[in-house]
């Protein structure tokens, strides 16, 4: 049976721009198996490597590891003697030591009152502590994946403008648009869509569980007025997401993008990433 589709629908308009996206789903304490292997390292060594970690969400952005104890190098541990009333259960605090490198701090092992199920003989970790993290045999960066985010990269011929203060700082009917769980689509523009004439490079470099590491950040400048960091790129990002690569995007809730002609409204009250 065919449906017949009214005017707006069949030109695409049935709800207006408004540049919303959908929210993150797990609730707080929320836990899961992970499938893949965790390991982690400090000073060129393996501190844990584990398949039996768990997925924990200590609030709803994304979760991180805990680590069951056997599958820490005891050899690292040091205990600070120090105990917690956390409100997850009991913890205790431990040091990580690999030959001079020395991290205090570094986890806390929960013990037999942890009030979420599966905690109990877990260690949950400061992620800074560790120099890097992986998942099977690929680096992970900032916090762990999580499994119920999904980051789409997708050409498109819609048409983006990008102006601040009405100065046009970009404008493209080529875009790769970014969809990503829990954040507003990102908008990526080739280098020559894009007016540098009011950009200047800055040393700001961040890093994203979804993408990698940003290569360059740029800063608008308008008249006496500066706009820090407004626009990023990634040379190189995961695999997963190489249709971004040597792109240019900005912080939709720090410029007006115009998408089909039409105001976006910029988004508010983002999680911190």
């Amino acid at each position: 049976m065919r449906r017949r589709l009214s005017g707006s629908a069949r030109r695409g308009r049935s709800h207006p721009v408004t540049g919303g996206y959908p929210p993150a789903l797990p609730p707080v304490n929320h836990t899961a198996p992970v499938p893949r292997r965790i390991r982690a390292t400090l000073a060129g060594q393996t501190v844990l490597d584990t398949m039996s970690a768990l997925y924990v969400w200590e609030w709803s952005h994304y979760p991180q590891y805990y680590i069951p104890l056997a599958d820490i190098d005891p050899a690292v541990l040091v205990d600070e003697q120090h105990e917690q009333k956390l409100s997850r259960g009991t913890a205790r605090r431990y040091s990580l030591q690999v030959g001079d490198v020395t991290r205090p701090a570094a986890l806390r092992v929960y013990g037999d009152d942890a009030v979420v199920e599966g905690l109990a003989g877990r260690a949950r970790f400061e992620w800074d502590s560790l120099d890097a993290w992986f998942e099977e045999d690929e680096q992970v960066f900032v916090h762990a994946r999580d499994p119920y985010t999904r980051v789409d990269a997708l050409r498109s011929t819609r048409s983006v403008r990008v102006e601040l203060e009405g100065v046009v700082l970009a404008e493209s009917s080529s875009p790769v648009m970014v969809f990503e769980t829990g954040l507003p689509t990102r908008y990526y523009l080739n280098r020559t869509e894009v007016d540098f004439t009011h950009l200047a490079p800055t040393n700001t470099l961040t890093a994203c569980p979804y993408k990698g590491t940003t290569s360059g950040y740029w800063t608008a400048h308008l008249g006496d007025t500066s706009y820090s960091d407004i626009a990023w790129t990634y040379d190189f990002p995961i695999r997963q997401l190489l249709p971004i690569a040597g792109l240019i995007a900005f912080y939709n809730e720090k410029v007006d993008t115009f998408l089909d002609g039409r105001l976006l409204d910029r988004p508010v009250d983002l999680p911190s990433r």
